[in-house]
């Protein structure tokens, strides 16, 4: 046997009523109200439902109903269910606004971007409990318990909801000791005096090299190394120059634990993109995150416009 959920709501309106005898404007009528229903539509299911459960839940009279006595057991039995079907709502709800939100990124994202500014997140929003999950292969929505992402690529992946994070580049930087005193950086071909870092390849660096009109006569030398946060905190630690892109450069700059000695720069095709299932994209602690991800990412780009602009005129 199947009952329509709906019709809970038909003896809602005797849930606070101290009358066992409502008259019909005072039940059927507010019932129809709740609904958005005439109260004769209220009457049909009532009369539906009687025939569906074989047991007359109301006694009809000239001046109202009279709820029976099976009507007030069954009556109970509703009540708690409606309640329990509240209650359910309201923690669904609160789940979406709230509670366990985690975050898949990539180990050189969430050591040199999301973990230096995590805590402002954790101060904003302290009924979210964020889990970063920081892995090398990109999450699968499908197959894992994700929520949202920050990937590297084109930002061209089919049934996902995609946000550009920020626009970037590919610059040198160094310890701040290196753009002070005599023996400073002064021009692009000062950076063969000094020990060049390098990520997976010396491509990069040849690149940048040639666009900035230095001639190299002679093979690149430097360690290698495959991991962008490795990279830049050999820089910071003085050990050479370093070619970062912004995200990942952004908050040592800001900090001054990194200078960036040239303007000259390399457009990059492949950004960070913040990264949902479409279905989810609007969930309310899934926009908040990445709308979070975005002012921040705003406010960097403002402040290193600042900072750059402050440099430039020094020099």
């Amino acid at each position: 046997m199947t009952v329509d959920p709906r019709c809970g709501a038909i003896c809602h309106p005797w849930k606070h009523s101290r009358h066992s005898r409502p008259r019909r404007d005072e039940s059927f009528t507010r019932a129809a109200e709740e609904l958005c229903v005439t109260q004769g539509a209220i009457s049909q299911r009532v009369k539906a439902l009687e025939i569906e459960l074989g047991i007359q839940l109301f006694k009809r009279e000239r001046q109202g109903v009279v709820i029976t006595i099976a009507g007030r057991e069954y009556l109970s039995v509703v009540r708690t269910a409606l309640d329990h079907l509240a209650a359910g709502t309201e923690r669904l709800l609160k789940h979406q606004h709230s509670g366990v939100l985690t975050v898949s990124t990539s180990p050189d994202f969430a050591a040199k971007w999301l973990m230096p500014r995590l805590s402002r997140f954790c101060d904003a929003y302290a009924d979210i409990d964020l889990r970063i999950s920081a892995t090398t292969p990109r999450v699968d929505f499908a197959r894992e318990d994700v929520d949202i992402a920050v990937r590297h690529g084109d930002g061209a992946w089919d049934g996902l909801h995609v946000t550009r994070l920020c626009s970037e580049e590919l610059f040198v930087i160094c310890n701040p000791r290196l753009v002070a005193g005599h023996q400073r950086l002064r021009h692009p071909a000062d950076a063969l005096k000094f020990p060049l870092l390098h990520l997976d390849s010396r491509k990069d660096w040849a690149r940048w090299l040639a666009a900035a009109g230095v001639g190299v006569n002679r093979e690149l030398h430097g360690p290698i190394v495959n991991r962008a946060s490795m990279l830049i905190d050999a820089a910071v630690d003085g050990q050479g120059l370093a070619l970062a892109r912004t995200a990942l450069a952004s908050w040592d700059l800001l900090h001054r634990r990194l200078a960036r000695p040239f303007e000259q720069a390399l457009p990059l095709s492949k950004l960070y993109w913040i990264v949902c299932p479409s279905t989810t994209a609007e969930v309310p602690k899934i926009s908040t995150f990445r709308d979070w991800l975005l002012a921040e990412a705003v406010a960097d780009e403002q402040r290193l416009r600042e900072l750059t602009s402050k440099l430039a005129s020094r020099r």
